[in-house]
């Protein structure tokens, strides 16, 4: 049996991709997502969270600010500690991200999941904008952060696709699994450098599921905000078109794939501990 979490990453991000994640998770194709806390839209979808208990929303700890267009700052303040770059805003990419003092990392993270709590977002669970906390200088401080809150935390097994391939993640894989952590095999995502996404394009990529747990971080969009600042706004608007027609329970069964959120899975860590 092959089972997807359909996620929404970079919640928060803009107004159209937080419209985005509610229509689809009522439409019952997006099964979680995640909030980026330093972004200007977490109000909004911090709002949205507190009215709807049922969505299932954990925080993209994020360290980056990707477009350049487009920035946010960390929310413990501009300190000559590695977290931005020299206008203040968080880097722009993860190469630069990673040099960032560990102390100040963890402030910033810690301060991004207590803001999530403090705004009435029920946390169920952690993951990473970019992969920046899956990287090597990161991994355990973000496997701590999970023990800390007691969270799920997202590495899947292929994670050295975007980590270096040197890099033994074997004793974290033990870790998460002594704590009861959902035990990711393959990630899936969005086919960035495609403008416009079709059916076939989610079949091949819902054809690369492992069997067992997979993770799909996806970026879909709204017509709105998001096309002001992002040079990839077909391809998130073309993923948003897709899941919305209807079509892709299709696929998914074609696929041998069954659905499923992250809130069940930390409930039962929490049970366990």
């Amino acid at each position: 049996m092959k089972h997807l979490v359909v996620h929404h990453d970079d919640l928060g991000a803009s107004h159209s991709g937080n419209k985005a994640f509610v229509e689809l998770f009522d439409l019952g194709v997006v099964t979680s997502g995640s909030v980026m806390v330093p972004c200007p839209w977490f109000p909004e979808m911090a709002a949205i969270c507190r009215d709807r208990s049922d969505l299932d929303v954990g925080v993209h700890l994020t360290l980056t600010a990707e477009f350049s267009r487009f920035r946010w700052r960390p929310l413990t303040g501009v300190h000559p500690n590695g977290l931005t770059d020299r206008d203040g805003f968080m880097w722009a990419n993860v190469t630069e991200a990673v040099h960032a003092d560990l102390t100040a990392v963890e402030t910033e993270l810690r301060a991004q999941v207590e803001t999530a709590l403090a705004a009435g977002v029920d946390v169920t669970h952690l993951d990473a904008h970019m992969g920046t906390v899956w990287q090597p200088a990161f991994v355990d401080l973000y496997l701590r952060l999970g023990e800390a809150f007691q969270l799920p935390v997202i590495l899947s097994r292929d994670v050295n696709n975007m980590a270096p391939r040197d890099f033994d993640y074997t004793l974290y894989f033990e870790r998460l699994a002594a704590r009861g952590n959902p035990d990711f095999q393959r990630f899936l995502t969005t086919p960035f450098g495609n403008f416009a996404p079709d059916h076939a394009t989610y079949a091949d990529i819902f054809s690369r599921a492992a069997p067992g747990l997979n993770w799909g971080g996806f970026h879909f969009t709204a017509p709105g905000d998001i096309a002001l600042y992002s040079d990839d706004a077909a391809t998130r608007l073309g993923e948003y078109e897709v899941f919305r027609s209807g079509q892709v329970q299709e696929l998914l069964n074609a696929a041998g794939i069954d659905l499923v959120g992250m809130r069940a899975f930390r409930e039962t860590m929490r049970i366990v501990a």
